[in-house]
């Protein structure tokens, strides 16, 4: 019995001294040491140390290790494994690795958490939330909104692009806001509050799509020509990514165009012919000029000797002859502008392309290298607004609404419900602000982003879930004076 509990003893080491990712001979050595003194004062023997050496030295001589155990492994879990594609390598090496190595890690240096500066409102931004921000919620009636008009009243419209809340990414020098990730987030968590479409009109346009990509890859002509036409609201952009066939996986779409020459304005220019069909694209309805990606194809070596560029990012004016938009999607009675976007081979000149004719190829590195920021912002903003507003009119119900002469949040059910609500919009709301702390700080949390977006869009569905169960059936009724 003894040898059984030294030899429990042994592996026990081992796995400790993997648990503190000490080095393989380290660890050896450690589960040497437990078995020599197991031999002093215990019962093991010779055969022990004979075993303990055989199990071993595999793992301790690299010449033996290496052919034998490490190759027929990897080779194994290459064989089971799926190949890694050029496009999810792309996406990987896109984003940067900030606090979440410190947790993937196992031993996360919690100092540099605290280290992490807290988020900060300059006073800009917090006369623009006090403000425009507040003025515009003032604006909104839902029910004239999501079931009369079915889009947000012009006034709304006009009020939006008037205080440039469609220019919050854009730089100053483009009559841009240029609000840091964090203000962005307090802008469209305080939107979200009030009403999904209104964060939503607002929300797009500062994430990924023609803003965001021509800053960072736009030619100097792309720039001068559209960033303060975004900044102003004379132009509304969308970003056609998703197709039927693809779905979320960007690097599936079917869209393509095809290099070739092309009479455009009277004269023969190098151009693409643009074939495709994306759906879901939010502002789609009402946007002057369309972001597309597709992917590029060069049958004819017009470009060099590549025939399969790759993804491609172009700007489309809406009224480019053959392209269809204008269809609008009715997405569950919320009515924000989404809708279609086709076109069948459509000639726009190479011009037309994010970064001209040389980032050609390169649209999915342009993608992944923006889409952590905007995962950071919009999407996690818009499920913890979400959250809050669940918080304050459902704990307010639940104070005024009185059954067996009391009110029911003081009934334990009730209670368990509103501790949840409560609970969840707060750990959203400390997310929000520590993931738009980073890229604040410069970085592109990829891992993060991901995490924020899927946890706190869950989180969302659990609270909307939770408030309906307080609120009963007040809670399915609809109208203009339910509260």
């Amino acid at each position: 019995m003894s040898d059984f509990i030294w030899v429990l003893l042994v592996i026990l080491s081992l796995c400790v001294a993997a648990y503190q990712r000490l080095p393989l001979m380290n660890a050896i050595i450690v589960a040497g040491g437990v078995l020599l003194i197991g031999t002093i004062f215990g019962s093991l023997g010779l055969l022990s140390w004979l075993v303990f050496i055989v199990v071993m030295a595999p793992f301790a001589v690299p010449s033996i290790r290496i052919p034998y155990l490490t190759k027929p492994m990897l080779a194994f879990y290459r064989k089971v494994m799926p190949e890694m594609s050029t496009t999810e390598q792309e996406a990987i090496d896109a984003g940067t690795v900030w606090w979440d190595g410190e947790i993937f890690s196992g031993r996360p240096d919690w100092q540099k958490l605290h280290a992490i500066p807290m988020g900060r409102l300059t006073a800009e931004e917090q006369a623009f939330l006090d403000g425009p921000v507040d003025k515009v919620c003032g604006m909104i009636d839902e029910w004239q909104v999501n079931h009369k008009d079915a889009d947000l009243p012009p006034e709304v419209w006009a009020y939006l692009k008037e205080h440039k809340f469609f220019a919050m990414i854009i730089k100053k020098e483009y009559g841009g806001l240029e609000f840091s990730a964090f203000a962005q987030s307090r802008v469209i968590q305080k939107l979200a509050g009030t009403s999904a479409v209104l964060s939503s009109t607002v929300g797009v346009p500062n994430s990924l799509g023609p803003g965001e990509l021509l800053q960072h890859y736009g030619t100097e002509a792309q720039k001068n020509h559209y960033l303060p036409r975004l900044a102003s609201g004379d132009e509304i952009p969308c970003f056609a990514l998703t197709s039927p066939e693809a779905g979320s996986d960007a690097g599936a779409i079917p869209d393509q165009g095809i290099v070739c020459k092309g009479e455009w304005e009277g004269e023969e220019v190098l151009g693409m012919r643009l074939t495709f069909d994306k759906r879901y694209i939010t502002l789609a309805p009402v946007a002057t000029v369309i972001g597309l990606a597709f992917k590029l194809y060069d049958p004819d070596g017009l470009l060099g000797s590549k025939k399969e560029l790759g993804i491609t990012c172009a700007l489309i004016p809406h009224d480019t002859k053959g392209l269809d938009v204008g269809r609008r999607h009715f997405p569950l009675n919320t009515p924000f502008q989404n809708g279609p976007v086709r076109g069948n081979d459509i000639f726009v000149p190479l011009d037309y392309i994010i970064g001209g004719a040389d980032m050609a190829g390169k649209g999915w590195r342009m993608l992944m290298e923006c889409l952590s920021v905007g995962r950071c912002i919009t999407l996690p903003s818009t499920s913890a607004g979400g959250a809050k507003s669940c918080a304050m009119s459902t704990g307010a119900y639940a104070r005024i609404r009185r059954q067996f002469k009391l009110p029911i949040g003081h009934m334990e059910g009730v209670e368990e419900m509103l501790a949840r609500i409560g609970g969840n919009a707060y750990m959203m709301d400390a997310v929000t602000r520590f993931s738009t702390v980073g890229v604040d700080l410069g970085e592109k949390p990829s891992v993060i982003s991901a995490i924020c977006k899927y946890h706190l869009t869950e989180r969302s569905r659990v609270t909307v879930n939770d408030a309906m169960d307080v609120h009963g059936g007040k809670g399915i009724m609809l109208g203009p004076n339910n509260y």
